[in-house]
């Protein structure tokens, strides 16, 4: 695969945009006083925005690009390139904006932990005593980089799922004669 295949050269464009998006929700949460990093995972802005943007980015693709034939390969591939470079992009905006920032970091230690202490025991029953105990212990030594790769983590998963329903929603294959 070349850059200027429209598989890699279109996603591309809308993983840079989605990136973009990314690290403007990011801040606009944060100075709203919302942590990006501490909404429940339902209600993560990446759902929708990778949605959207896997979605346009596989249509463009097959309507536009390839006369209206999309392979399930061809998607996953595609939308895969746009997740990773909207992932990069975002994690590295996390990781700039928590050194940046002399609160992102520190805000983000502190009101975990107040949830964990608040949710103790269910967090308990989900996971034990010992895991609970090593999480709240390693807290404290949270790094921006530890949160750059949450991001990133995250987003791979998120669009690993989303990748495989838009794969299969949007491919079309080439009609054999009876």
């Amino acid at each position: 695969m070349n850059f200027k295949s429209p598989l890699v050269k279109i996603p591309f464009r809308y993983g840079l945009l989605g990136g973009l998006i990314g690290c403007m929700v990011i801040s606009i949460l944060f100075f709203l006083g919302r942590h990006p990093f501490l909404l429940p995972v339902i209600f993560d802005f990446r759902i929708l925005m990778f949605s959207v943007f896997i979605f346009f980015s596989l249509k463009e693709i097959r309507d536009y690009h390839l006369e209206g034939i999309l392979f399930f390969w061809q998607g996953m591939v595609s939308s895969y390139i746009f997740i990773l470079t909207a992932a990069l992009i975002g994690s590295g905006f996390t990781w700039a904006f928590a050194l940046w920032s002399p609160w992102f970091l520190p805000l983000y230690v502190e009101k975990l932990q107040q949830q964990m202490l608040g949710y103790k025991e269910e967090i308990i029953k989900s996971v034990g005593t010992e895991v609970y105990s090593q999480q709240l212990a390693k807290l404290p030594f949270t790094t921006p980089l530890d949160l750059a790769g949450d991001y990133f983590l995250k987003s791979l998963i998120i669009g690993l799922f989303l990748a495989i329903i838009f794969s299969v929603i949007v491919r079309r294959t080439p009609q054999t004669p009876n």
